[in-house]
């Protein structure tokens, strides 16, 4: 029997499994390795820090996310050896494989950063991008009294890169409600030049940051934490005082890909940008947060390549060539805050434009201006994950970017560009 092996079952391995499944015929085992017993939806994280207790409905056991058929493995990897098709697990049980999909996505990586543990063991350094994290921060935010309050991204590339200035937004209506707002300093620290990477873009969150009163730090490397003294310290020696710092640490892929040798510095894997196959590896492919792309690190990025995946591992499997089919597609609801968000919609080449989404003139939501509509458009994306997204059904959004109901006037060269080739 023909094997299909994915590592990892996050967003991206569920979505390829169960598509698969339905696409390959009996003569196919596919197999998925995760160690973890429970799927996270992880957009929810982002409200746990400010009251909300709902993470019953942000877990699910694993075997229920994947489609009858695929077989799960419940341990870790050690190691994967593409010139003989085999992968080690931890447990040292070898597997080999006809094709290999890694979706092992990203570790964070507090450990990169001098000092960050300690701070985190004195409990003025948190984080929201794991469950435990957020749910700490949560009891942290709860009994703030007031001072300084440093969101600080490490280092780029990270998971949901509009998550930090998402919190901030959050921050400023969940201390406005508690009626404290004066009493709270809210500063953004980042590496970037701006706010965000795409110049129009950064440009609308400037803006609202500088509407609620957050101040930006810009080309800010953090290079160690004082734990001691309350210090964030560039490597530039800049020194940012805080009295509650949240942390979005230095990202890297798994430890498997850096043992095995197949990733970049940050162990995450070279990946041709069109076709999802690994480089110089004819039966390796990758996808979401595992990859080295210069696409968005984002659920919806993991989707629209899945879809991608589907099409290449088909192509792959009859001896054709992958198709370069992916160009990088990304969407995300931005919460603003106070009831209101705000949606971007881009891709490699395109900047996030204003207009109306999906459908021109109507919407029902709108490109980066802020809007209530969007706001439910955030909460109500959680029942198409569990239901449309990751059980692979089809959604009615195209994987490839759409230029339909966007606003060129305001385009950038390289929207420009791509609009009239």
């Amino acid at each position: 029997m023909k094997q299909l092996l994915v590592l990892g079952a996050g967003s991206g391995g569920t979505m390829v499994a169960n598509r698969m499944r339905r696409r390959l015929g009996a003569d196919w085992m596919i197999t998925v390795v995760d160690p973890a017993a429970l799927h996270l939806y992880q957009p929810g994280l982002l409200f746990l820090p400010f009251g909300a207790n709902d993470e019953a409905a942000m877990l699910r056991p694993r075997r229920r996310t994947l489609s009858s058929g695929v077989a799960w493995i419940e341990g870790g990897v050690t190691a994967v050896d593409p010139l003989h098709r085999s992968v080690k697990l931890h447990d040292g049980q070898n597997l080999t494989y006809d094709f290999l999909v890694v979706a092992s996505g990203a570790r964070l990586r507090f450990d990169m950063t001098p000092g960050l543990d300690d701070g985190r063991a004195r409990g003025d350094v948190h984080d929201f991008y794991s469950l435990e994290g957020a749910q700490a921060l949560r009891t942290a935010l709860a009994g703030f009294g007031g001072g300084r309050l440093v969101v600080n991204v490490v280092e780029m590339p990270i998971k949901c890169p509009v998550a930090p200035l998402e919190f901030l937004f959050l921050a400023d209506a969940f201390f406005t409600r508690r009626g404290m707002r004066d009493k709270v300093e809210l500063v953004y620290a980042t590496p970037l030049d701006s706010a965000f990477t795409r110049p129009l873009c950064a440009k609308h969150m400037q803006h609202l940051l500088a509407q609620k009163g957050i101040a930006l730090e810009r080309e800010f490397a953090a290079g160690e934490v004082d734990a001691e003294h309350k210090l964030l310290r560039s490597y530039d020696q800049r020194e940012l005082a805080y009295d509650l710092l949240v942390s979005i640490p230095t990202h890297s892929g798994a430890a498997f890909v850096e043992d095995s040798g197949l990733g970049n510095e940050l162990a995450f894997l070279p990946t041709h940008k069109q076709t999802l196959q690994v480089e110089g590896q004819e039966r390796l492919f990758a996808l979401g947060d595992a990859t080295a792309l210069p696409s968005s690190k984002a659920g919806s990025v993991a989707h629209f390549q899945a879809e991608v995946l589907e099409t290449n591992l088909l192509e792959a499997i009859a001896g054709r060539a992958p198709k370069p089919e992916f160009d990088g597609h990304a969407n995300c609801f931005v919460e603003t805050g106070h009831g209101k968000a705000m949606l971007i919609d881009f891709n490699y080449d395109v900047d996030p434009l204003p207009g109306r989404y999906p459908i021109a003139g109507l919407g029902p939501f709108s490109l980066l201006s802020e809007s209530r509509m969007n706001h439910l458009g955030k909460l109500a994306f959680r029942w198409l994950y569990w239901n449309g997204l990751l059980p692979g059904r089809p959604i009615p959004v195209s994987a490839r970017l759409s230029m339909s109901g966007k606003r060129l006037e305001f385009a950038s060269p390289s929207a420009s560009q791509t609009q009239g080739s």
